[in-house]
């Protein structure tokens, strides 16, 4: 029968409403009065506490610098398992990661010829080893570079010097993670034999900035470096001079196998949801040139003492307090994908999560992916979050590194974002050591975090998690 648009209107608004009765709208999340009480004592006493500061201390003296699949690294995990134990969480576990393990035995470069002088620099993760001398090509950007035609750097040294800007938010970062990341790829397709870049950081120490890179398929790798920033500017005056400049680059780095590390996760057991979770945490795994204090030493320690807080009150939230120590963020989010492949088919049973993973610079803004549902529960946690002097920022920041990889499978996240202004002076450097962090930043973060993972995890309703691919946004 062929239906006139009237009927066809009424059929179609019978069939809504059959549908809309046989499915129940979505809870409205909120959280009660007597939690957000709760919270506000919750932070009042976590910003006196100096839980976080221990176990940075602990972790960074104990342990000291933890590549992944070191020794050290190995260390790092009966560490992290004894330290939620003696933390009092309910229940700690590890779970297996396995990665390619790069290692670093020696690196050194230097000037030839009329203007001889020693360089400072460090092999990238990723590079292979090798020595290699060469003509010195300078790039002002990484474009200038993969532009050069196939062949033009047969037996040179490709340079890019770009100066990275300082910024609270660490947004400078971009252009330089991509020159770090393309940089090596596109010196090899024109032929280079070895790449050198300014390193990606802020300060004016002689200290270089390490980091992973990656070789793009089919490509044979070359030696690929950071520069002290100051080295980077001496290059640049020296190729200036308008004569051929040589280097000597000489790197004993580069792939030996496989290992395997752990994903280390410790619970704080909720009162009557326990087999749901709120997930916060850091990364366990450090590059090898400092004790990993900032990066991400830090944010375990974050995590850890927020879940031991919240563990220690009369009135523990109705869901679980998951923190996770991640291994191997550094060369790959190893540890947030395994996470996200694991825990994947129980991404309803996860309430949210959140990771710390830019130092220990105050949190300055909050913000969620929440859905509308629940943005009134997200403005009740700004609320108790704000005399901490974090602002609310709705549709601002992303979900941490390791989160990424679930959060791009519907997991609900969030960001407490944090001061970066100096974060990028240290990063990646022998500079990242337990002096650069302010205890009462510390406390402030850790004090930010329990309020948050409290709330959510006392919420009634949920924050939208769900099995549906999403592209989530970048921190």
């Amino acid at each position: 029968m062929r239906l006139v648009p009237t009927m066809l209107a009424t059929v179609l608004a019978a069939s809504i409403a059959a549908a809309q009765a046989a499915t129940p709208a979505a809870q409205t999340t909120t959280i009660s009065p007597a939690a957000i009480q709760h919270a506000t004592q919750l932070r009042d006493k976590a910003v006196a506490d100096d839980t976080g500061y221990k176990i940075v201390e602990s972790l960074t003296t104990e342990v000291g610098p933890r590549m992944a699949g070191s020794e050290a690294d190995a260390r790092a995990v009966a560490w992290a398992v004894a330290k939620f134990k003696s933390l009092g969480y309910d229940k700690v576990w590890t779970e297996p990661v396995t990665f390619p393990k790069w290692v670093r035995t020696s690196e050194h470069a230097q000037v030839l010829g009329d203007h001889a002088q020693p360089l400072t620099l460090t092999a990238l993760g990723g590079s292979p080893g090798g020595t290699v001398e060469g003509e010195v090509v300078r790039f002002a950007d990484l474009k200038s570079l993969q532009e050069a035609p196939a062949g033009s750097l047969k037996g040179k040294i490709a340079f890019i010097d770009v100066p990275m800007e300082r910024a609270k938010d660490g947004s400078g970062y971009g252009m330089g993670s991509q020159i770090r990341g393309r940089g090596p790829s596109a010196a090899a397709k024109a032929g280079a034999s070895a790449y050198l870049m300014r390193s990606a950081g802020t300060d004016s120490h002689r200290n270089p900035h390490t980091g992973i890179t990656r070789f793009d398929d089919g490509l044979t790798p070359i030696p690929s470096a950071a520069l002290a920033t100051p080295d980077a500017e001496q290059l640049s005056r020296l190729v200036a001079l308008g004569k051929p400049i040589r280097v000597k680059v000489a790197l004993d780095v580069g792939w030996t196998g496989e290992a395997t590390s752990y994903n280390v996760i410790g619970e704080m057991r909720g009162r009557s949801k326990p087999d749901e979770v709120v997930v916060i945490g850091g990364h366990l795994d450090s590059w090898d040139l400092g004790t990993g204090a900032i990066d991400d030493g830090a944010g375990v320690a974050i995590a850890m003492g927020a879940g031991k807080l919240i563990g220690d009150m009369k009135q523990r939230p109705a869901r679980t307090i998951r923190v996770v120590a991640f291994a191997n963020e550094e060369q790959g989010l190893y540890g947030g994908r395994a996470y996200a492949e694991k825990h994947g088919p129980d991404v309803r049973k996860h309430q949210i999560g959140a990771e710390s993973d830019f130092g220990a610079g105050r949190i300055y803004a909050f913000s969620t992916g929440a859905p509308e549902r629940a943005l009134g529960a997200v403005k009740q946690i700004a609320d108790v979050l704000a005399p901490l002097g974090i602002a609310y920022t709705p549709g601002e920041g992303g979900p941490g590194p390791d989160i990424s990889p679930f959060a791009g499978n519907g997991l609900a996240w969030a960001a407490l974002r944090q001061d970066g202004t100096d974060y990028f002076d240290y990063h990646h450097t022998p500079d990242d050591t337990l002096d650069k962090i302010d205890p009462k930043a510390l406390a402030q973060n850790v004090a930010a975090y329990a309020v948050f993972a409290y709330l959510a995890a006392d919420a009634q309703g949920d924050f939208g998690s769900e099995a549906k691919k999403v592209t989530p946004p970048r921190e």
